[in-house]
């Protein structure tokens, strides 16, 4: 494998280029989250529709997932370096131009597609970004140096409602702004460290990208859609249903072919395999965590939105602390322990945070806050690390896609339905509470109707009424207890599905004196 060479000189190479991957997919980890708390104030500037909102956000999640895959093989097959060159390039030139989404009837078209690209860039930067760092690391360095990746990238995705709440008091065009200084930093960063990795030159498998593609994007929509149209609507059962047969097919078709979009023999591996239904089950609830976590601040606390991220400081503290005590748990006795325990506290903590949320006091939440954040940084980098390293170093960006497009799709997935469980239960709470007020149970029910869908207040969260904080806080409390009992689920997996013990390196399926792999 060719690699960065040791010595005082070449750790400050390899320091050089992890820090530039990480300010490549900064970009992408802070856009997660950023625009939700900006949501209120770009829906109401622009004029943008409910659902041409809920595009504006989720279009940019649907095409990362759509296209993790793709990116990955890309990688693999084109230069890691080149391909994260291209996406940071991309990722930023779409951010621009949704800065620069013009008022008016063109309004809404123009964000929802420019936010598409952005993912577009995210993903064909990620999975490339990575390999880079994998490549440059040896085996039992990687679990420090993608401690400090995951961490910093997991902690800027709690950083994106805060730093938009900010940014959003000056201009909502600003969220977006601010990733153009940040790729022209990751660019000089790049040119500057001169990451090297080896690739191979294949031909693309544009069949299983249009199946894959189709797949996830059919499914995703079906599940986001069935806020708006409701589950009785033929639509949502007929895109979900379409979506698994095309990824059902995708799965098969691959088998198939000579040079694959996604080699899934590599689901073979079994540590592969259960790291990667460890992180599809994880990422239901990290993703979700920012977006109710800032609504409950919003709602129930009655915070400003420059304030409604700061409680996923708290997690962003316990998460970074955790994210290099796992690293290392990784490079001395292997991914077990880490991926094992870190669940188990995060199950803890999404339990006891769940049980303070109606108390409405923060400070009775910040210590569960911090729990449940170092379980999922003890976790999720040793599960992503063990699983990418089972792959050669010819195929680190097709694994990175793999692991990506599960964790993307299960989150898209899980913000779907979370969304709609939070939905009921706001609505059951306040029929509830209007009805001990007096009103007859049909006026309840038309005005909770009315008032359950939301947070989006913009930050006029004074004139709320107490009871419906505390009916909002209810249902948060009823998605947390959700995420506790999903983490739960993944300690079970983890613990009977990993074994103990370090891993070895995988055997290289190509020969280094191959002239087809090329370095780049």
């Amino acid at each position: 494998m060719t690699s960065v060479t040791a010595g005082p000189a070449g750790a400050g190479r390899k320091n050089l280029v992890l820090t530039a991957m990480i300010f490549a997919v900064a970009m992408t980890f802070i856009d997660q989250t950023i625009v939700s708390i900006a949501a209120p104030k770009i829906q109401s500037e622009l004029g943008l529709s409910s659902t041409g909102m809920q595009w504006a956000v989720n279009s940019y999640l649907l095409t990362m997932a759509a296209l993790f895959a793709y990116g990955g093989r890309l990688a693999d097959t084109m230069g890691h370096r080149r391909m994260v060159t291209i996406g940071v390039i991309v990722f930023a030139a779409a951010s621009a131009l949704c800065g620069l989404t013009p008022k008016g009837s063109l309004a809404e078209t123009w964000i929802v597609v420019f936010r598409a690209v952005q993912g577009v860039g995210g993903a064909l930067m990620y999975p490339a970004a990575l390999a880079i760092v994998v490549n440059t690391y040896e085996l039992r360095e990687r679990g420090r140096a993608l401690a400090l990746f995951f961490g910093i990238a997991g902690g800027l995705t709690a950083v994106g409602p805060v730093l938009g709440g900010y940014l959003s008091a000056w201009t909502w065009r600003a969220i977006f702004w601010v990733n153009v200084p940040m790729a022209l930093i990751a660019v000089v960063l790049i040119v500057l460290s001169k990451p090297v990795t080896r690739h191979r030159p294949a031909p693309m498998d544009y069949r299983g990208l249009v199946l894959i593609a189709g797949g996830v994007a059919l499914s995703v929509f079906g599940f986001q859609q069935s806020n708006v149209w409701g589950w009785s609507n033929p639509g949502i059962g007929l895109s979900i249903g379409l979506g698994a047969v095309l990824l059902v097919l995708f799965f098969r078709y691959e088998k198939t072919v000579a040079s694959p979009l996604m080699n899934v023999s590599i689901f073979n591996n079994r540590a592969f395999l259960v790291q990667n239904i460890v992180l599809g089950v994880a990422m239901t609830v990290f993703v979700p965590l920012f977006f109710f976590a800032s609504e409950y601040a919003a709602v129930s606390l009655g915070q400003k939105p420059s304030q409604a991220g700061e409680s996923l400081l708290f997690f962003f503290l316990g998460f970074v602390v955790a994210a290099q005590i796992g690293g290392r748990m990784l490079d001395r006795v292997g991914a077990k322990r880490p991926v094992v325990s870190g669940c188990a506290v995060a199950a803890v903590g999404f339990y006891l945070w769940a049980k303070q949320l109606t108390t409405l006091d923060f400070g009775k939440e910040q210590w569960m806050i911090v729990i449940a954040g170092a379980g999922m940084g003890l976790m999720m980098g040793p599960a992503n690390t063990d699983a990418v390293n089972r792959a050669s170093s010819l195929s680190y960006g097709e694994a990175t896609g793999i692991t990506q497009t599960v964790r993307n799709y299960a989150s898209s997935l899980s913000l779907a339905i979370l969304g709609t469980v939070m939905v009921t239960e706001t609505r059951s709470h306040l029929v509830s509470s209007l009805i001990g007020q007096g009103m007859t149970h049909a006026e309840a029910v038309k005005a909770a109707g009315a008032n359950s869908g939301s947070g989006d207040s913009g930050g006029s969260t004074a004139a709320i009424p107490h009871f419906v904080r505390v009916d909002f806080a209810q249902a948060t409390q009823t998605v947390f207890y959700i995420m506790a009992g999903v983490m739960a689920l993944a300690f079970v997996v983890a613990l009977l599905g990993l074994r103990h013990g370090l891993q070895e390196q995988p055997e290289q399926q190509e020969s280094d004196d191959d002239p087809a792999v090329a370095a780049a």
